[in-house]
């Protein structure tokens, strides 16, 4: 299974104009500079129609952005484990608040990407449903309240009792899983609070993807990660 670094940044680049075709990949190459420049662990989570154009043309981690509990066969328009993992990805996120699972195909989706040497990010929206999913056994689990998705408020200043206790449910639950902290990540500072919460990185969008000056944010994130700035 593949190897993560923490802490980590994972740039979530949803379905966004500015992270779509082309630009996805340009994207993905400011990140994989970042991170070659600081050592800080950066992934990337394109589109699914970018996957493979995305990891063929990086270095750095790519997360396809949902799976479907189902094997390769008669299922139309469903995303298997197996396909994202011969596109390249090293991983994928699972029951984003944008794409919810039932909790037993969630279950399904951490199991087959377990069997198939790939890592698994659950999402959650509060320190409940995070606890339920580190019960699963995934490799990571982002808490998110939905509400905050988007707004440019960070959960870890607008919620910081719903990252903390997430910490504390799911440490109760194992010691194994990585906790990363999302919704409205969208400067430096927001990074730096997450971790002082206990989490072991940050899952962004839109701060990233539609920043005037990515580079230049992404590169002060890292920074703040290290504790440099």
């Amino acid at each position: 299974m593949p190897t993560l670094r923490f802490p980590a940044i994972i740039l979530n680049f949803k379905t966004y104009r500015e992270a779509t075709g082309e630009a996805a990949l340009t994207l993905a190459k400011i990140a994989e500079k970042i991170s070659r420049e600081t050592g800080v662990e950066i992934a990337v989570a394109p589109q699914h129609i970018d996957l493979h154009r995305v990891a063929s043309g990086i270095s750095i981690p790519v997360f396809a952005q949902h799976v479907d509990p189902v094997p390769p066969g008669g299922y139309t328009g469903h995303v298997t484990v197996e396909a994202v993992k011969e596109a390249g990805a090293v991983g994928s996120l699972v029951n984003h608040s944008e794409r919810r699972l039932r909790l037993s195909d969630i279950r399904e989706c951490v199991a087959k990407l377990r069997e198939s040497g790939l890592v698994s990010l659950v999402c959650a929206g509060d320190a409940v449903e995070s606890s339920a999913a580190a019960a699963m056994n995934p490799d990571i689990v982002a808490v998110e309240p939905p509400e905050l998705i988007g707004t440019g408020i960070p959960v870890s200043r607008a919620k910081p009792e719903v990252v903390t206790e997430t910490v504390e449910r799911i440490r109760h639950v194992t010691q194994r899983v990585r906790i990363l902290c999302g919704a409205g990540i969208s400067g430096p500072g927001d990074v730096e609070a997450a971790l002082k919460l206990g989490t072991d990185g940050v899952l962004l969008a839109s701060a990233y993807v539609k920043a005037k000056d990515p580079e230049g944010l992404l590169r002060e994130m890292a920074g703040r990660l290290l504790g440099k700035t």
